[in-house]
This record gives C-alpha cells, structure tokens and sequence, in this order.
C-alpha cells in the first residue's frame, strides 16, 4: 500500500477506543499490516487459514475486517 493509499484510507478508519481513554486495549497489530493482508486476500482470493507467514495471524486479520467491514468494503473497491 502506497502512502496516498494509506492517506485515502486512514480518514475511513475509526480510531480505536482506547486512544480516547475510554476501555480496551491496544490491538497487536498495525493497521497498514491489516490492511495489506486483506487486499493480498482479496486479490489472491486465498483462503483464510492459507495467508503466507509474513502478515499477521489468520484470525487477527480476519477479526479485523469483519469488525470494519463497512470501511474495508469502500476500500477494496477503489
């Protein structure tokens, strides 16, 4: 992801709770990680469980889309 990319995006993106002091913990991952991953998903049309080893776990990837699927869905179709 390009940073006019990251830029675009970044504004769709809410910011998490936690940031605001109001509960929650930090996520474990970078956002732009997350993101990357689910266009490499996307694009590949991989499975879940076949994302290579080099972005974050499945299932963190996974959570996090779905917990943003309105944003994620504009995004992918740019």
């Amino acid at each position: 992801m390009t940073d006019a990319e990251r830029a675009e995006v970044r504004a769709a993106m809410p910011v998490p709770a936690w940031l605001f002091r109001r509960g929650g913990r930090p996520e474990a991952y970078c956002h732009r990680e997350m993101l990357d991953a689910v266009r490499y998903l996307v694009d590949n049309g991989v499975k879940w469980t076949a994302l290579p080893v080099d972005f974050p776990y499945w299932r963190a990837v996974y959570d996090f889309s779905h917990r943003r699927c309105v944003n994620l869905c504009q995004f992918v179709s740019i």
